[in-house]
């Protein structure tokens, strides 16, 4: 769960076709946003799914999981606060696994 007014610092992206639903990412995630899901993937995997609010954007996740390129973690920028643009945020950084 996030904080009343705590803003996402991150999030996460799960490719349902290399996820294998092992776990390690729910068990290893400080905020608890990840789960497994209850549909299952072609393969017949349950695979991981991201609340959709609350990464920090650690990256822990990504370093626990065995499968190359299943998750991939967004770390979030934020505008400054009195800058009257819209509340967009930008991606400025990623981890990834690029082998294989």
């Amino acid at each position: 769960m996030t904080e009343v007014g705590k803003k996402d610092r991150g999030m996460l992206r799960v490719d349902v076709e290399e996820c294998k639903g092992c776990g390690l990412c729910a068990e290893a995630c400080p905020p608890k946003v990840i789960a497994l899901s209850e549909r299952l993937n072609h393969y017949g995997y349950r695979t991981a799914t991201y609340a959709g609010a609350g990464c920090t954007g650690c990256g822990i996740c990504f370093m626990v999981c065995p499968e190359p390129g299943a998750i991939t973690v967004l770390k979030l920028a934020h505008p400054p606060v009195n800058t009257g643009h819209a509340i967009d945020t930008d991606i400025v950084g990623a981890s990834s696994c690029a082998s294989n």
